[in-house]
């Protein structure tokens, strides 16, 4: 299957959006914005990879076409984050622009705005994210928007009525004109407002004194605890008051300091960068909300809203939903510290928008990458399905060329619990990961990078200290004197095998002989061949249970551990017979 052939929801939205700006006469522009309020984390993510792979597809078909990802840095510095190097002092700095709040201490950037942007700039260009970066304090400071502004404040009017609509909804009403309750979406999409950054909630310039769709910050504190008291349309002269008592008169024609409000300031870019698709979340897209507003706001600046459909919640396995405000959300860099830049790539590009998942960071990252694994051999093998094929596809290589992949696979579950077991000893993990894949034993650990790197750190930095592999130094006696004959005779069965049924336990020191001896000595106690199949023999189940039981109790002092031809393999077999010889 060639890229113009994947079928897939990227594709199918790649057709609209190429439809649309044929429509419009103008270049496909994918659009994501992103504020740098604090860490962008993987829930934030989405508002990038959806515009990525939308506008990689339409440049693998040849239409010309950029990404741009808009660094909401000019907006207000809303509340304090629970993040390192920050605390209560960084209050004083509310209402600021992010671009002049201090970074965090220690950090060797030169504002909030700067840090948090450099940290997910790092992210994407792992991912292979293509995009041309725009700082909105930039963009305001130099007067890019200026005649944007002067607009805005001309057309006030008809600005207003479109967005007092919105601000007198009536109330859903069910049989007999009873409320209905909010339904889900709304629901989240209240919370995401009140907790996200800020812009789906902010003020829609609406005051005491009149509708301003202009908000300046003050010239002596720098905040946005403003108000506009009045406007000369002939002379352009905007009057001010601040909170801190400040009070002056500007003309917009040179004023730099002041933004436009969300609900304004987004349709207004919508038409100066000409955006034919941006994605939102569902705090954008409630009713009333910015996304809603925009459709109406966008013709006053001559320009259409663009395609841009809903996505759902991401969050991580085990944690709570994701809020930069909270601080300890995982961010693109630390997720890639554990999987390598395809893996994290795919779980984007498998799922519909609408649709919510978790990212795993915790043990369940072996059954993601056991997934990955898999689909891979069925793509290689020409079984997987078009859909996945196509998620396959995006995950490893972008319309510039093939992402990096590790060139021999091991099971990333295998690698973390040889890493466990010897702790880091590249030479002992090297001689037990070759004997994994003996017909393919690797001649160097750079074989298997990044994928060793990423268990590595892994193992280092999130297995649980409970689940750590410690091997015995020396043989529980106590439980070798426990031992009944079943077990006993289970034991030296593993070790010394039974002529005609199993082989001493050196003879095929391999993953493959290993987990044929392991298995098979249940069997053969029971009368059965060591290779026979058997399916649904519950005793035989339990038997195993407890033999395998006995194996961890004695070699790591654990009811459970490692696989154990894994195991088995990193002890070796001289420390192996010394464990369990009874």
């Amino acid at each position: 299957m060639t890229d113009q052939q994947l079928d897939d929801w990227v594709s199918r939205l790649a057709d609209d959006v190429i439809a649309e700006a044929h429509k419009q006469g103008a270049k496909v522009v994918c659009a994501s914005g992103l504020s740098p309020s604090g860490p962008i984390h993987l829930g934030n993510l989405r508002e990038v990879m959806m515009p990525h792979l939308v506008a990689d597809e339409v440049k693998r078909r040849g239409v010309d076409c950029e990404h741009i990802i808009s660094w909401d840095d000019f907006d207000r510095f809303r509340k304090v984050p629970n993040v390192e190097g920050v605390d209560a002092g960084w209050e004083q700095h509310i209402g600021k622009p992010l671009t002049s709040v201090p970074p965090p201490t220690g950090s060797a950037h030169a504002s909030w705005a700067a840090h948090f942007r450099a940290q997910c700039e790092e992210g994407l260009a792992a991912l292979g994210i293509d995009y041309r970066g725009i700082s909105q304090t930039e963009q305001y400071t130099a007067g890019a928007y200026t005649e944007q502004v002067l607009f805005a404040m001309a057309h006030r009017e008809e600005i207003d009525e479109v967005l007092e609509r919105y601000r007198t909804l009536p109330k859903a009403a069910g049989k007999g004109g009873k409320q209905q309750k909010l339904d889900a979406d709304q629901a989240a999409a209240a919370a995401d407002a009140a907790e996200g950054s800020g812009a789906a909630a902010e003020s829609d310039g609406a005051g005491s004194s009149g509708y301003y769709p202009y908000r300046p910050y003050c010239s002596v504190c720098d905040k946005d605890s403003t108000t506009v008291t009045g406007y000369d349309d002939e002379t352009k002269q905007l009057s001010y008051m601040c909170e801190c008592g400040h009070s002056e008169t500007v003309s917009l024609r040179e004023h730099r300091r002041g933004k436009l409000a969300w609900k304004v300031d987004w349709p207004m870019r919508w038409a100066y960068e000409k955006v034919i698709f941006e994605p939102s979340g569902v705090d954008h897209q409630s009713p009333g909300s910015s996304f809603v507003v925009g459709k109406d706001v966008a013709p006053i600046f001559g320009w259409r809203r663009p395609i841009g459909p809903m996505y759902a919640f991401v969050g991580i396995r085990g944690m709570a939903k994701m809020s930069s405000s909270k601080g300890g959300v995982p961010v693109a860099t630390e997720a890639l510290r554990y999987m390598e830049p395809p893996l994290l790539r795919w779980l984007y590009a498998r799922k519909k928008p609408n649709q919510a998942f978790d990212i795993a960071l915790d043990t369940e990252i072996q059954r993601m990458y056991d997934e990955w694994d898999s689909l891979t051999r069925k793509v290689g093998s020409g079984k997987a399905q078009p859909g996945d094929i196509a998620a396959y596809a995006r995950a490893v290589r972008t319309a510039k060329g093939q992402l990096a992949l590790t060139p021999h696979v091991l099971p990333y579950r295998s690698i973390a619990s040889v890493v466990d077991i010897t702790t880091g000893d590249d030479a002992q993990t090297q001689r037990i990961l070759a004997a994994l894949d003996p017909e393919r034993p690797i001649a160097s650990l750079d074989e298997l990078q990044p994928r060793l790197g990423c268990a590595g750190r892994w193992v280092a930095e999130r297995m649980d200290p409970d689940e750590r592999t410690v091997v015995r130094a020396e043989p529980d006696a106590a439980v070798l004197a426990e031992l009944s004959d079943e077990q006993r005779d289970g034991l030296r069965l593993l070790l010394d095998g039974r002529q005609g049924q199993l082989a001493a336990i050196e003879d095929g020191w391999s993953l493959e002989a290993l987990t044929h001896q392991v298995y098979g000595v249940p069997k053969v106690q029971r009368g059965l061949a060591a290779d026979q199949i058997v399916k649904g023999d519950k005793e035989l189940g339990a038997a195993q249970r407890k033999f395998f039981t006995l194996l961890y109790t004695l070699l790591i002092g654990k009811d459970t551990g490692p696989r154990l031809p894994t195991l088995l393999l990193a002890v070796g077999p001289q420390q192996v017979r010394a464990l369990l010889t009874p």
